[in-house]
């Protein structure tokens, strides 16, 4: 999973996200616009509890019809560091997530591998449009 000739997306933009940002916005370090406990996602995945969820700024879709177009693309949210967004992680599940739900993490998968580095008790949800790599989700087996 390289930034300086990025392919993390089908769309493969080729952009040197070292220094610059992709098609989906991102740069070198994931961008997080929140992250809490859902109650409301499917009851399969929030459980009684919630879900951990972690909603990443851009999107190599850029959807015009998005429900959540601010995140998407206008870049709501802040830069985090690998090992912040492993922190947030463990303090999801600290507060009783039955999961850690990624919310649009594909452009960013280079850094969830990182945070993911030390597996988790819980289960990682991989919460995408379906836009997928296949080589970027088999950089990401056993994580």
């Amino acid at each position: 999973m390289r930034l300086g000739h990025c392919t993390l997306c089908p769309r493969a933009c080729g952009a040197d996200r070292r220094t610059g940002r992709g098609f989906c916005g991102g740069g070198a370090l994931p961008r997080v616009a929140r992250a809490a406990l859902h109650q409301w996602e499917e009851p399969c995945i929030s459980g009684t509890r919630g879900s951990g969820t972690v909603f990443f700024s851009g999107c190599p879709l850029r959807c015009c019809f998005c429900q959540n177009y601010q995140i998407s693309s206008e870049a709501f949210g802040r830069d985090l560091s690998p090992d912040r967004l492993a922190q947030i992680f463990l303090e999801l599940q600290e507060k009783g997530a039955h999961n850690i739900n990624l919310v649009t993490p594909t452009h960013f998968a280079h850094a969830v591998a990182r945070a993911l580095e030390e597996p988790l008790p819980v289960p990682v949800v991989w919460n995408t449009g379906g836009y997928e790599s296949v080589e970027t989700l088999r950089g990401l087996e056993g994580k």
